[in-house]
């Protein structure tokens, strides 16, 4: 996937980076691995689980998307939201 990190994440900061772990994408801020994004199939289509690393608390609403790709952007914008940026 060709996903990048958007302008509203880089203003405060962070940095969206692929994980090690296949399929998984991490928010860094400050560094630190913050969140996480794995897109996940849903109805024939994807959405995206988007977790807090530090509880374990999810922040994504469902949202079901054409293809992973879209998923992630999709948890993107869901966190995006969350977090009231």
């Amino acid at each position: 996937m060709s996903v990048t990190t958007p302008e509203w994440l880089s203003k405060h900061g962070g940095e969206l980076r692929q994980a090690t772990v296949p399929d998984t994408w991490l928010i860094l801020l400050g560094g630190q691995p913050q969140y996480r994004l794995v897109p996940v199939p849903a109805a024939g289509k994807s959405s995206c689980q988007v977790t807090q690393t530090n509880n374990g608390k999810r922040l994504d609403r469902g949202g079901i998307f054409p293809t992973e790709e879209d998923a992630l952007r999709g948890g993107l914008e869901e966190l995006r939201v969350a977090l009231g940026w």
